[in-house]
């Protein structure tokens, strides 16, 4: 049996993200408070990964395969939570950013990269606090979106190409996190010039995100 996989409870959730030309009006938007994971939701999330490999089970006998099959389908909305999550906070991170008339300020600045720290789930390892990086010195698995992948594809093959799909969509969306944060670090948020750059990279990275989602439905089959 694999070793229990951990998620780490430093992750917030928050609205759904619209393409920019639905996005409403302009105006002065205070992100609303993130709820965080239940000891509940993250013990369940971390059940999902307890299923056997492809190979375990996978020897002629259909039967225990497609109702673990059934059952990952079952939990989908749940598994896919954290994308959903993610995407929320940056359409709120997006929305700080085109406020019109606003007069950006240092906090400002501070308030969008926990943001995206959060929208990150750990997956950017410079962004992650003392107790998370602990974590994943000592062998836990602290990215969600990784565990999100190992989840949804744990009754795959190591070569299937659904789950190689998936694993590079993962590897594309920590990148699209990581030059966002780098961005958000570097960035005098005064500057309309310099909040454009970090505009267009959120809406990247919510591109990404979609993507990543749509590999992991791949993997469900859903």
């Amino acid at each position: 049996m694999p070793l229990l996989t951990v998620v780490s409870p430093f992750s917030s959730f928050s609205a759904i993200f619209t393409a920019r030309s639905s996005l409403p009006p302009k105006r002065n938007v205070s992100p609303s408070p993130l709820p965080i994971l239940s000891r509940r939701d993250i013990a369940l999330l971390s059940f999902l990964a307890l299923s056997p490999p492809a190979s375990a089970i996978d020897i002629g006998i259909s039967g225990p395969k497609n109702w673990l099959k059934e059952q990952k389908k079952k939990s989908s909305k749940f598994l896919l939570a954290p994308v959903d999550a993610s995407r929320q906070i940056l359409r709120s991170a997006y929305l700080m950013l085109t406020e019109s008339n606003a007069t950006y300020t240092d906090e400002d600045l501070e308030k969008i990269q926990q943001l995206f720290i959060s929208a990150a789930r750990d997956c950017v390892p410079q962004d992650r606090n003392s107790f998370v990086t602990f974590q994943a010195n000592t062998g836990v698995e602290v990215c969600t979106f990784r565990l999100v992948v190992k989840n949804a594809a744990s009754l795959l093959g190591n070569k299937d190409p659904v789950k190689l799909k998936a694993e590079a969509l993962l590897d594309n969306l920590i990148r699209s996190f990581t030059s966002i944060s780098g961005l958000a670090n570097e960035t005098n948020i005064r500057l309309a010039s310099d909040r454009t750059k970090i505009v267009d990279a959120v809406s990247d990275t919510i591109s990404s995100l979609d993507k990543f989602e749509q590999g992991i439905r791949d993997c469900l089959e859903i």
